[in-house]
């Protein structure tokens, strides 16, 4: 089992750039693929981007394609989401999320047994 903490959230203007962690306790996180969702007031959690357990294969949604980069450091438990040139359509509460399987690339928020408590971001125009 894998407990997952966020932080990084917060407010900036459009075209401005935060970077979001996730650090995860427990064993083996290069066991899991990591994901990050996000879920904006009124609409369903969606998928941002997904890392394999060993940082090889990445997958991102297409409207954070080219702004967005996910990475991990399994050495510290740790998945980040860079996020540059964020825009106001991107304000969402921001979630980490683990599973077992370290060659998924789940887009699906079913395929995570694990998730953190979330981080909000805020972007303003």
């Amino acid at each position: 089992q894998v407990q997952l903490v966020e932080s990084g959230g917060g407010l900036v203007q459009a075209g401005g750039s935060l970077r979001l962690s996730c650090v995860a306790s427990g064993r083996s996180f290069n066991m899991y693929a990591m994901g990050w969702f996000r879920q904006a007031p009124g609409k369903e959690r969606e998928f941002v981007a997904v890392v394999s357990g060993s940082g090889g294969r990445i997958d991102y949604a297409d409207s954070v394609k080219g702004r967005f980069t996910i990475s991990r450091d399994n050495a510290k438990n740790a998945v980040y989401l860079q996020m540059n040139s964020l825009k106001p359509e991107d304000t969402a509460i921001y979630y980490c999320a683990a599973t077992y399987d370290p060659g998924s690339m789940w887009r699906q928020s079913f395929a995570y047994a694990y998730w953190g408590q979330g981080t909000q971001v805020t972007v303003s125009s």
